[in-house]
């Protein structure tokens, strides 16, 4: 027995339009950025020109916000700051949202469907090497793992840890290998561990 989510939003919708909370060009203006505007490219670029620019990215680590700011990427006022979580060879960091599903929205994308899902945000606090697991990503013991949950006011990005085939790749190149899972951190882009 399932709820039907479309005709929820539907009678919300005639609800807030009918009480002039909601006009027809807000849904038009929200459907456009959502589609054109918040795209995990925005994260990629940040965290491929860090990789190459290593005074961007003591930037980037020191103030995320600031950081995209600086390449014309805006955060809504109550995302106060942007923390960006570097991973490396040895150390994989993870972000959620236990009480709802918050991200950087403007600069990673909207939130898939598996962030906001009551089950991860409940597991991967307490069994993140498990959840990662069943999500694809088979972590050596070698690897510590590091979960960060969204507080009112900050949000996080993960900086991927780069792969060394990747040395002398394009700026191009780079952006598009980085993908929403990673910055999110339940993937990471090296080849796979196969276990032993």
């Amino acid at each position: 027995m399932g709820s039907d989510l479309t005709g929820h939003a539907d009678a919300l919708q005639a609800v807030l339009t009918a009480k002039g909370l909601l006009q027809p060009a807000d849904l038009e203006d929200f459907h456009h950025k959502v589609t054109e505007e918040w795209l995990p490219r925005n994260g990629a670029r940040l965290c491929a020109r860090a990789w190459v620019d290593p005074s961007f990215k003591a930037e980037l680590l020191q103030d995320g916000r600031a950081a995209a700011a600086s390449m014309g990427l805006a955060m809504p006022e109550h995302h106060r700051s942007l923390v960006v979580l570097e991973n490396t060879a040895d150390l994989q960091n993870v972000i959620c949202c236990t009480l709802c599903s918050c991200t950087a929205f403007t600069i990673i994308g909207m939130a898939p469907g598996w962030y906001k899902d009551l089950e991860y945000r409940a597991r991967v606090v307490r069994e993140a090497r498990t959840v990662l697991r069943e999500m694809g990503l088979d972590l050596p013991p070698s690897i510590r793992i590091r979960v960060w949950d969204t507080t009112t006011d900050t949000r996080y990005m993960v900086l991927p840890h780069r792969p060394e085939h990747t040395q002398g790749w394009s700026l191009e190149a780079l952006e598009a290998l980085i993908t929403k899972e990673s910055m999110i951190g339940v993937a990471r882009l090296e080849p796979p561990y196969t276990g032993g």
